[in-house]
């Protein structure tokens, strides 16, 4: 979006949440529309005027993703050809000209087939990993490499693979926008350098200062089982790593180079591999990452229901208050600033407990920490969380996405109470899911004195602290 802008384009935004645009900094510059691409109407209406089309969606974090991608493709096809958009551009995947692709691979190549033959010019970029701050491969190859200093290795590592750095990904996208109308194909798209995957580890050992990665090939090591274990020693869950693991099986190399004909190289060059290692690493140390993988909503689900009585059964609500002499704005930067490396301020062996059981079961557990120490977006991941209300100063609501019986909800309201300081409310929901979801209730009910008294109560001692340590002068700022 900032690329767009910075270009001079006026952009329309499809979303289905337009509340998880609320905080992005170009959100006053965009117009941004409710829809879904499931939806002919709201896809068609979203067409309407408009010149160019940028199709960026991916369902990869459901069972089925591949006859939803197809659906989707197929009615913004038809509704792009009807409302005369004059141009289509796709991110797709590098693959193979021969042989069976993975599920992955093969509804990406699919996607941009019925785009292309949507009657509207259309271009497809097709890139292998893309390396950059926030991208799953990236963050699946960071977390191997920095935890693995020895690794039990299947033959697919061994393949080759032609990354490319996010921002040159970007330049393309923005670059194809002048192309020809007459111009309605594919381009592969990527860096400098063809590496294997054992190749880029090393690679993102050298440039993180790790020792030489030693790697022990293996025969029987399936993607099946190699997603497995992404799983346990990655953020990204199984339900995204396996599709990704098994395309792995595929040498990801261009086969042509034609996009030079019509784009001008970025200026300096292509980004090689180990630049576009240091790039993306800086960005997560000086917490500048734009977007994560992890911001997509792992499924969609309702708002937390006003109404208890909305669930038409039981809903159970864990109520907890804490008074303190500090004005609001110091226990909300608390608040604000909690999960990720900051922690839940209570039990952090019944959190991890519950995290890794989560993670067993192929759901989020707590791998997905923050994008950014101290701000938060609505929308975005928080740990197994996800920021559903954003109230700044005021509200902190977030959705539980680990795998429950039912839906839950944790929330925290910081309200000033005049000259008697502040106090902060942190309420728990759960409206369950059959008998199993009320039996869940009932096994933790006698955890929650340990989790949820010490959480309001450490939260507010963690606040008082760095009050003490400002007045002090004894906080870095």
């Amino acid at each position: 979006m900032p690329r767009l802008l910075a270009e001079g384009n006026r952009v329309r935004c499809l979303v289905r949440t337009p509340e998880k645009l609320a905080d992005v900094p170009w959100r006053d510059e965009v117009e941004v529309v409710r829809g879904d691409l499931l939806d002919e109407g709201d896809v068609l209406s979203a067409c309407e005027g408009v010149d160019a089309l940028y199709y960026l969606v991916h369902s990869l974090n459901v069972d089925d993703f591949a006859r939803l991608d197809r659906r989707a493709a197929l009615i913004t096809a038809q509704a792009a050809r009807e409302a005369g958009v004059g141009r289509i551009v796709y991110l797709g995947g590098v693959h193979p000209s021969t042989g069976r692709l993975s599920e992955h691979l093969g509804s990406r190549a699919e996607v941009g087939e019925i785009l292309l033959r949507s009657g509207v010019p259309t271009v497809v970029l097709q890139a292998a990993v893309i390396i950059g701050s926030g991208s799953a491969s990236f963050e699946m190859l960071r977390y191997l490499t920095e935890r693995l200093p020895v690794m039990v290795t299947p033959r697919w590592v061994r393949n080759r693979v032609q990354p490319i750095a996010v921002r040159d990904v970007l330049h393309y996208l923005v670059g194809v926008l002048s192309l020809p109308i007459s111009v309605n194909r594919t381009f592969d798209i990527g860096g400098p350098e063809v590496l294997t995957y054992a190749e880029m580890m090393h690679g993102y050992a050298v440039v993180a200062g790790l020792p030489r990665r030693r790697m022990l090939p293996v025969r029987v090591l399936t993607p099946w089982l190699s997603s497995h274990w992404i799983n346990i020693v990655t953020p990204v869950p199984k339900n995204i790593g396996a599709p990704l693991i098994e395309s792995l099986v595929h040498d990801a190399v261009c086969s042509e180079h034609d996009i030079d004909e019509f784009v001008p190289l970025p200026d300096g060059g292509k980004t090689g591999y180990q630049r576009a290692l240091r790039l993306a690493l800086r960005k997560i140390a000086q917490a500048e990452v734009e977007t994560r993988w992890s911001d997509a909503s792992v499924v969609p689900a309702d708002p937390l229901p006003s109404d208890p009585e909305w669930s038409g059964g039981s809903t159970y609500v864990d109520d907890r208050s804490h008074d303190t002499s500090l004005p609001p704005e110091r226990v909300w930067e608390v608040v604000r600033g909690i999960g990720g490396e900051n922690g839940w301020y209570s039990f952090p062996l019944a959190w991890s407990a519950r995290g890794w059981i989560d993670r067993m079961a192929g759901g989020v557990g707590l791998r997905r920490g923050r994008r950014h120490p101290h701000e938060l977006r609505t929308g975005e991941a928080l740990d197994w969380w996800r920021v559903e209300t954003l109230d700044e100063g005021r509200l902190l609501r977030l959705r539980a996405e680990i795998k429950l019986p039912g839906r839950a909800w944790l929330e925290f309201a910081v309200t000033s109470e005049g000259a008697f300081g502040t106090r902060i409310y942190q309420r728990a929901v759960f409206i369950p899911r059959g008998l199993a979801g009320q039996l869940y209730w009932w096994a933790v009910t006698p955890f929650h004195g340990l989790v949820f008294e010490g959480m309001v109560r450490n939260i507010v001692r963690r606040a008082e602290q760095l009050a003490s340590a400002d007045s002090a002068g004894e906080r870095a700022p």
